[in-house]
């Protein structure tokens, strides 16, 4: 009998679900959309409850779209959207509160304290990581402080935190297993990032009861197993974990150190593998873990600009200018260039390498000729400027130019973007022809963690050629560019 892979991709918009064959070929696939909650400017919130029954719907339809049934899926991957921060009860599953989610910058000030008081230094030495309301430590905080008898009944361990993989981990497994892997371990500002174990001197400087956090454990292996579902049947075992990011990186089969992707979703994310040690940026970057295969670690460099595609998002929903995501290309293309305009797409803080909690959008060089297509323009390249900065920033920690880089995500699907991408960074960029490599990457870990596949030599060739852009752009005009787009960023 056949037997699958299902890789469970829980994204900030959107919970989906591909069912991957042995050769890991897709063969049928789910999406589901969730609601975004604002409670107040800056602040992003989700609905656990929503989250996990669009988790279960994506599944019934990726397994009813490839005629798969549940009892032929030897293994589950999950990956997931990162430092997004849920807290439940242990007894009833129930969450406390709405998550948290990464975008939320309600923990800003909390982060600007710490910096006051002198703490950054020592948490970017334990845990690669910024003080920055992105990551998940101060949001559990703010949970403890905020929800009433939180912080007591942590301390007794009646409540579970839990990044969104463990949080699904909960739930497949009706509540056996509390467990989360060490990339995702690796973004909550609560984990030493050499040890890869969870840092006493960090819970100590956030306030978090050790009682309330999972337990840390490999990328590939396995977690548990499915128990007690109306979507899938007991018994299939859960193998492979990692943050979306992470499982990228290993989805474009970036093995090798020096390697590097970017994935162009809601955010984007530039990763490169760093190797067997840790590894700390001088330019604003972040050091993280990619993954670890029984006792092996890999550790990565990161740059995450904050607003990717969901500046396209806003185009469509905040101004109307579009009906649909896909839409932007035709019409960015429909003018020569942006006339001038540049957007600074920083509707959730500037991330690295800037740094910068408190900066805003902006749009400017608009004039009485300035149209929608040029806005759209404008959007596409505030992306590609984005990456060029953090791609600067990974040049100069490792003393020389990357010599390509490969792209995934939604967003890369827009040639358009790719191609002012490669003359920004007169680099070439590859595209793979599948560009989910996020569920692909839960996928082969979980094929590394079942025993379907034996190691990361036999997944390379999983990773199929696509498309490459190559740079085109003159210095004269790359420069000009760039220097509006300095200057811009200058005053967001």
């Amino acid at each position: 009998m056949p037997r699958y892979l299902l890789a469970i991709d829980q994204g900030t918009t959107s919970s989906r679900a591909i069912v991957f064959d042995s050769r890991l070929n897709a063969r049928g696939q789910g999406s589901v959309e969730f609601r975004q909650y604002f409670p107040k400017p800056g602040w992003v919130e989700h609905d656990l409850e929503e989250i996990w029954t669009s988790t279960q719907k994506s599944i019934a339809a990726a397994l009813k779209q490839a005629g798969v049934r549940g009892n032929e899926i030897s293994a589950i991957g999950i990956t997931n959207q990162r430092e997004t921060t849920a807290v439940w009860d242990r007894r009833t599953g129930k969450a406390i509160h709405r998550a948290i989610v990464w975008q939320c910058r309600r923990t800003a000030a909390m982060c600007d304290a710490l910096k006051a008081q002198g703490h950054e230094p020592r948490v970017r030495e334990r845990t690669g990581l910024v003080l920055d309301a992105y990551f998940s430590g101060t949001k559990i905080r703010w949970l403890l402080d905020n929800v009433k008898g939180a912080a007591q009944r942590a301390e007794k361990g009646e409540l579970a935190f839990g990044t969104i993989d463990s949080a699904l981990l909960w739930k497949l497994t009706g509540g056996k297993v509390h467990a989360t892997d060490v990339s995702n371990a690796s973004r909550t500002l609560l984990m030493g990032l050499a040890q890869r174990t969870w840092d006493p001197e960090m819970l100590a400087l956030f306030g978090v009861p050790r009682a309330l956090l999972p337990e840390i454990k490999p990328s590939a292996g396995e977690f548990g197993r499915t128990l007690g579902l109306k979507v899938l049947p007991d018994g299939i075992p859960i193998c492979g974990i990692a943050g979306d990011q992470q499982a990228a990186l290993f989805g474009q089969a970036c093995f090798e150190a020096g390697e590097a992707k970017c994935t162009y979703g809601t955010g984007a994310f530039l990763l490169m593998n760093a190797g067997p040690q840790p590894a700390q940026s001088k330019h604003g970057l972040l050091g993280t873990v990619a993954w670890q295969i029984g006792g092996d670690a890999t550790y990565a460099l990161e740059g995450s600009a904050f607003i990717a595609g969901a500046a396209v998002q806003w185009l469509r929903d905040g101004l109307g200018i579009i009906e649909s995501s896909s839409e932007i290309e035709a019409l960015a293309r429909s003018v020569p260039d942006s006339n001038g305009v540049v957007f600074v797409p920083a509707l959730a803080g500037l991330g690295a390498p800037h740094w910068r909690q408190g900066a805003r959008g902006l749009i400017t060089g608009l004039d009485r000729g300035t149209t929608a297509a040029h806005l759209a323009r404008a959007t596409l390249e505030g992306i590609a400027f984005q990456i060029h900065d953090l791609a600067v920033a990974m040049a100069q920690d490792i003393g020389h130019p990357m010599p390509m880089f490969r792209v995934d995500g939604g967003a890369s699907q827009n040639d358009l973007l790719l191609q002012f991408q490669a003359d920004l960074l007169q680099t070439p960029i590859e595209r793979p022809r599948m560009v989910e490599t996020t569920a692909l990457g839960a996928a082969m870990l979980a094929g590394v963690g079942s025993g379907v596949f034996q190691g990361t030599a036999e997944l390379k060739a999983a990773v199929r050629g696509g498309k490459k852009f190559t740079p085109k752009l003159k210095p004269e005009p790359r420069e000009q560019h760039l220097a509006r787009w300095r200057a811009a960023v200058a005053k967001a």
